[in-house]
């Protein structure tokens, strides 16, 4: 009898260790999901707004037989999601025109990496999102 309660209790015991184990696990992938570090944006509006334009514009001046390019437009398709899924749905920020700027800037920068993947910028395209995105920066840092 005494060797039966006490395997009971082995069992509780490790049952209730393996759900301490997931609950700990748990905590720390929600905890990790919800840091700002994970896509390299600080949470301040403006201050990501002027890193994100300024990472582009290195982004789209890069030579089309530049090494480093297809890495870099693969990083920046990543920023702008980034940047769009934090900023787009507060409403604080949404209606600047500095935002508006951004955003049309990014929809054509990702809509070009969308159907053209493999060929560089136009020239003509990549003038005007440079206009923008250094539109964009100057609007953020006025409080536009």
């Amino acid at each position: 009898m005494l060797s039966a309660l006490i395997e009971g209790f082995r069992g509780l015991a490790r049952s209730l260790g393996r759900g301490l184990i997931a609950l700990c696990l748990g905590l720390c992938l929600m905890l990790s999901a919800c840091s700002g570090s994970a896509t390299g944006l600080s949470g301040n509006y403006v201050d990501d707004t002027v890193a994100v334009a300024g990472s582009l514009l290195n982004t789209i001046a890069l030579s089309a037989d530049d090494p480093a390019r297809s890495e870099a437009e693969t990083q920046a398709r990543s920023l702008m999601n980034d940047y769009m899924a934090r900023y787009r749905p507060r409403s604080a920020v949404n209606g600047l025109s500095s935002f508006t700027t951004m955003q049309t800037a990014l929809n054509s920068l990702a809509g070009h990496y969308a159907n053209y993947p493999n060929r560089p910028l136009p020239e003509a395209l990549q003038e005007r999102l440079s206009k923008e995105l250094k539109k964009a920066e100057s609007s953020a840092t006025r409080g536009a």
